[in-house]
């Protein structure tokens, strides 16, 4: 057997919540699921119709991550990035899943941000 090398930068943070994105927010928007996303960029779910991204399209997206907040653990950090579409795998027939590389990284890495949010929660409640 092959032995594969993980070649991911950092780990990521696997995460469902909506996210907008389209070519042009003035024009037609388009929603989908979030379901990983690092400070490069992110996957998301959305319908296999003629609003699926195609390979190699620019792509403008809106999203938002939990944050680290002691006064408010449903806080979120929103975001609003440009990026590439790097690979679309149709799912099933009506489903696709879209990977996105950021033209501009995040300045933070979700899944330490969201490490952050647990041991806070945890730490309160004790």
């Amino acid at each position: 057997m092959e032995n594969t090398k993980n070649r991911r930068l950092e780990e990521r943070l696997c995460y469902q919540w909506p996210v907008l994105f389209a070519e042009d927010f003035t024009k037609s928007v388009s929603e989908g699921i979030m379901v990983d996303v690092s400070s490069g960029g992110l996957a998301f779910l959305c319908r296999a119709d003629g609003n699926c991204p195609s390979l190699g399209q620019k792509l403008k997206m809106r999203f938002s991550i939990p944050r680290a907040d002691e006064d408010d653990f449903s806080a979120m950090t929103s975001f609003i990035r440009t990026g590439c579409v790097l690979r679309i795998e149709l799912i099933k027939s009506s489903l696709c899943r879209a990977a996105i590389q950021f033209d501009e990284p995040l300045t933070l890495k979700p899944c330490e941000l969201a490490s952050i949010a647990l041991m806070q929660t945890h730490v309160k409640k004790l």
